[in-house]
């Protein structure tokens, strides 16, 4: 159930926000929910189609449109809006076109809601979020990114179908950059309290390191699938942005693996990556430290580097 008289602006009407403003309808998961579009017709029509459900949703109220001033006095600022990823494209090609969307926007959504905590979901979403700290000048914590959260959840369904484990009880997490050189922690994920690379299948094996690395190669290319085959991800993002939202508004303390700036975190300071982090009322308040085989630490820094890159090249 959403906090009281809490308000969320989704920037951004394409799949993705008209995605995510209908999973925090139908989770209730702001009493406001505001779509903010620069196209005034489509977040018009996308606000008159949710808002046709409302009967339906619970006591959560939407609107929306093209006047960027609606999205005043928001608890929780979500930014969808940018480019879309075209079959075949990276998530770092999109960098210098997304970065001077963002770079438009963040005054005056600043201006309207200077308390707000500020969800950046475009991609490439850990140099956004590095980006907007840096354009923005708020703290860590109020600037982060939806980073892996869903290819966590990929991960957990896939894992979920091979063990046949209800998603709830699979602990484990993608982390490191939201794309191409994210991976999974395998070391410390679990099965209920069982580590994963110690679950025995029925016929009493334990998965195989070949079977790992395919199922890890899968999460990566999930995006890539269904871009291929329907155009967008949306509905899965839609719910997981959702998550993160609840997280913070309801003030749960829930640890979940968003991307926000690092401060000497393994090794890393300065960038947005994914790892584990505490999320409540105040943001991405802490980051938690894990502990890394040196084969993961490696592939932590290979991250980074690709990350680092992508902000040398839009010059951030």
């Amino acid at each position: 159930m959403h906090s009281r008289s809490s308000k969320v602006s989704v920037i951004g009407a394409g799949a993705v926000g008209a995605s995510m403003a209908y999973a925090m309808l139908i989770r209730e998961s702001a009493r406001e929910v505001v779509l903010y579009d620069v196209n005034e017709a489509k977040a018009t029509a996308e606000v008159l189609d949710l808002a046709h459900g409302t009967q339906f949703t619970g006591s959560s109220s939407i609107s929306g449109g093209a006047d960027i001033s609606l999205t005043a006095n928001s608890d929780v600022i979500v930014i969808t809006a940018g480019a879309k990823q075209n079959p075949g494209q990276t998530r770092l090609e999109l960098a210098g076109v997304n970065f001077s969307i963002l770079k438009s926007l963040l005054p005056d959504l600043l201006k309207h809601s200077p308390e707000a905590i500020f969800v950046l979901v475009t991609n490439p979403c850990d140099v956004l979020a590095t980006a907007a700290m840096r354009l923005t000048g708020l703290p860590a914590n109020r600037v982060f990114s939806s980073g892996t959260v869903l290819d966590s959840s990929r991960l957990r369904w896939l894992l979920a179908q091979r063990f046949g484990v209800s998603t709830a009880n699979i602990h484990a997490n993608i982390i490191g950059e939201h794309g191409d050189s994210e991976f999974a922690l395998w070391s410390q994920a679990a099965v209920g309290n069982v580590p994963l690379l110690d679950w025995k299948l029925e016929d009493g094996s334990t998965l195989s390191r070949d079977e790992l690395d395919a199922i890890a190669y899968s999460v990566k290319t999930a995006a890539y699938k269904v871009i291929e085959g329907k155009g967008a991800t949306n509905f899965a993002i839609g719910l997981s942005g959702a998550r993160i939202v609840e997280a913070v508004l309801n003030d749960e303390h829930a640890i979940l693996p968003i991307s926000s700036v690092l401060n000497n975190y393994h090794g890393v300071s300065g960038i947005a990556m994914s790892v584990p982090t505490l999320v409540s009322r105040n943001g991405a308040v802490r980051t938690i430290d894990i502990t890394m085989q040196p084969h993961e630490q490696d592939l932590f820094e290979k991250s980074a580097a690709a990350i680092k890159a992508s902000l040398d090249s839009i010059g951030i």
